[in-house]
């Protein structure tokens, strides 16, 4: 992919995507990692379902809250050295993940595991920096495809975990982690912004600069849009595995290459969502994005049911269920149209807040990496308290039905105050209450934005 940037090649452009992509990837292998070895530590240890969702949840604390910050440091010191750091800390942590025999623990060492989760925003102010506007919906979105290394853990993880053990999963993966950080140290380098600042000796923005966006109600909608589109991707790709076992009674190999299905889409079509973006606009990704959200979390969250009808002639009876095959295709469609909105979320800020990338970014990854805490949470308790698989379903037909209304109606505000004759009667009699003149004739074809007619 190219893209005009003064003073940055072709080749730097690409060096730098690629490495962090990758980069990401393995981070985000080692962030999911309790999706599968947390499955045999619930057993040995004997947890309960909301103890579950704790254990997997804890790590995805870690890197949400830590996004914030790591994406200042990003912007004021380089995401090059924060990135290492982060990779190099997250490493240490897996390994120590070994050494734990107690159910407190297990939860320490998986806060250490969950700094591998911060390195999304450092990555998003890393890569932004190396393209021009006008790319950076691309560029992000393939940058955004390391999320297929919760699908790498889902395909990988089991293997290895019944052929040696799940302490061994957590030994190659920090190992893989340390490889990658060492990698990334040499192979690339400091992004323009930061070579030019060291050069011209200027001082790095002040926290009140960086800080300053945060008061936009619009950041925080970003941030809704995140959790539904990201939080709860992460949600879903620790929760499925555990769900296809529960649900379905499959095992622990096949739970974990079903939940790759859902996770694979939901992370390589986030290059195709930033493309999408680039082109037609993200605002239009992201209508098509909650509307078939809302239709497959409707679907997903109807429980298997038996009906009786008394009828004429007796009583008539049937069963609604959703079986494993049409779980997995609903599935993926969800994740497909998942990947497309967390490229479009991304698309808009590096276009509303281009000095502020690393903040502003910060913030709405930590708001949507708290999806992925909060819910697994939720999912494992309303388990418990509903005794129904689906439960997890109904919340998050709820979530993407208030972030869908929140935004058409933004959406609405922005366009009547830029187009104030919308709100004229004569224009669209429909926005009056009670209006007895005559309207202007459909065949007079007035002018409205974006090419409608009125």
């Amino acid at each position: 992919m190219q893209g005009a940037k003064p003073g940055v090649t072709t080749a730097q452009q690409t060096r730098a995507l690629t490495l962090s992509t990758v980069a990401f990837t393995a981070c985000f292998a080692v962030w999911t990692i309790f999706a599968i070895i947390g499955i045999q530590i619930k057993k040995d240890l004997g947890l309960s379902e909301t103890e579950f969702g704790l254990l997997v949840g804890t790590p995805i604390l870690t890197g949400s809250l830590s996004r914030l910050i790591l994406g200042v440091w990003a912007d004021r010191y380089g995401g090059r050295i924060v990135n290492v750091a982060i990779m190099v800390a997250a490493a240490l942590a897996t390994w120590v993940l070994t050494w734990a025999e107690t159910y407190g623990e297990f939860l320490v060492a998986a806060l250490g595991v969950g700094l591998s989760g911060g390195g999304f925003a450092v990555g998003v102010a890393y890569v932004s920096r190396w393209y021009p506007r006008e790319k950076q919906g691309t560029a992000l979105g393939i940058f955004g495809m390391g999320n297929v290394g919760a699908a790498v853990t889902k395909f990988a993880a089991p293997f290895v975990m019944v052929a040696f053990g799940w302490e061994a999963v957590a030994q190659v993966w920090a190992a893989g982690l340390l490889v990658m950080a060492a990698l990334f140290w040499f192979m690339t380098e400091d992004d323009p912004v930061i070579r030019s600042r060291r050069q011209s000796n200027a001082a790095p923005p002040s926290l009140a600069a960086q800080f300053a966006p945060l008061a936009n109600i619009q950041v925080w909608r970003f941030s809704l849009y995140y959790f539904f589109v990201f939080g709860a991707f992460v949600a879903l790709a620790l929760w499925l595995p555990r769900y296809y076992v529960g649900a379905y009674g499959l095992d622990i190999k096949t739970a974990g290459m079903l939940g790759a299905a859902y996770s694979i889409p939901a992370s390589i079509f986030r290059a195709f969502g930033g493309v999408l973006s680039d082109r037609i606009g993200a605002r239009r990704v992201m209508y098509w994005t909650f509307a078939v959200g809302v239709a497959c979390t409707f679907v997903l969250s109807y429980p298997s049911t038996d009906y009786t009808v008394h009828g004429i002639r007796g009583d008539i009876t049937f069963s609604f269920g959703i079986d494993v095959v049409a779980f997995t295709i609903l599935t993926f469609l969800l994740g497909f149209f998942m990947s497309l909105g967390k490229a479009a979320v991304y698309k808009h800020i590096p276009v509303y807040y281009p000095d502020n990338v690393g903040s502003v970014g910060g913030i709405v990854g930590l708001i949507g990496g708290l999806g992925g805490f909060v819910l697994p949470l939720a999912f494992g308790a309303l388990n418990d308290l509903t005794g129904v698989w689906s439960s997890c379903f109904m919340l998050l037909f709820l979530i993407v039905s208030v972030s869908f209304l929140w935004m058409h109606a933004a959406i609405v505000r922005m366009e009547r105050r830029r187009y104030p004759d919308l709100g004229r009667a004569d224009v669209v009699p429909e926005l009056a209450e009670g209006v007895t003149a005559n309207p202007v004739p459909a065949s007079a074809g007035t002018p409205l934005p974006h090419g409608r007619t009125a």
